[in-house]
């Protein structure tokens, strides 16, 4: 079987990294360290081994001002890209381009590459309060959001709800007069009948990630399905057979993840991620 390459889940490779990306493919191999036990494994990277590549990003403007996705394909490789695109909130993603710039990226994306092999993120969902007093969410731009990625055709949005990892809430300790804020079951299913509202008439499929227990309480009217953000068998329609339809045991499973079995390259350590978002489990505590 061939190998699907994620990159990333661990920092944001095509905004960052993507020097350090081709320097590797030229080099034949990725060194992929294991964060947990630091046990280091060689991974080939021939266009004859490699079955596509999933690119993560909340920032594909470097990416495209290198033709980098052109200079893949024509080495042979074959391209999928998640691209997450919140509302713009200075406090939650201090460092990601004005939402214009993202927007254009979008459209941009879809003009090169298949509408088919791009996948919108709006995740995840965040509800907060500051000293400002009430609860305040990042779903403001989703419809415009959603507006134009219909008008690009993209067909799947995929979404989940802030997770409260314990490195995340020793993060906002500091911040006076700020908190996270974990909508009771009833809200959040309220805010998935709105993002559908939006969706259903733009074309646009709703996904969750990693929501297994929400997903089995939603009502049966509500046409939202698990997510897989590798999506293996999509990518087999997409360039062809010959890669695993398992379920990636290394992710979250028990949670839901719907996600074919691929490698993560890069590292938490070694390429940290410039956006800084408040809520990512990939940035220290």
């Amino acid at each position: 079987m061939k190998t699907v390459i994620s990159a990333s889940r661990r920092t944001d490779i095509p905004a960052f990294y993507m020097p350090w990306f081709m320097e590797c493919l030229q080099k034949g191999r990725f060194e992929v360290v294991n964060p947990f036990n630091n046990r280091v494994r060689i991974v080939s990277l021939g266009p004859d081994q490699v079955h596509s590549i999933v690119f993560w990003s909340k920032d594909f403007g470097p990416f495209l001002k290198g033709d980098y996705g052109m200079r893949l394909e024509e080495m042979g490789y074959h391209l999928f890209f998640n691209f997450t695109i919140n509302s713009a909130i200075p406090i939650l993603e201090p460092a990601v381009p004005a939402l214009d710039k993202r927007i254009e990226q979008l459209s941009e994306l879809a003009r090169r590459f298949s509408p088919r092999a791009i996948t919108w993120r709006s995740d995840p969902l965040v509800f907060f309060s500051t000293d400002e007093g009430g609860i305040k969410d990042n779903l403001a731009d989703f419809p415009r959001i959603a507006a134009a990625a219909s008008d690009a055709d993209i067909e799947r949005c995929v979404t989940s709800f802030m997770d409260f990892y314990p490195k995340i809430t020793r993060r906002v300790k500091k911040m006076n007069g700020f908190a996270f804020y974990d909508p009771i079951v009833e809200k959040k299913i309220d805010i998935l009948y709105q993002l559908l509202d939006i969706l259903i008439p733009c074309g646009i499929e709703l996904q969750m990630c990693c929501e297994k227990g929400l997903l089995e309480k939603l009502p049966p009217d509500l046409p939202v399905k698990a997510s897989s953000c590798v999506p293996n068998k999509l990518l087999a329609e997409l360039y062809g057979e010959g890669l695993s339809m398992r379920k990636d045991a290394g992710q979250r499973v028990k949670a839901g993840c719907g996600c074919g079995v691929s490698v993560d390259i890069g590292s938490y350590r070694d390429h940290p991620c410039g956006h800084g978002c408040l809520y990512c489990y990939a940035r220290p505590a």
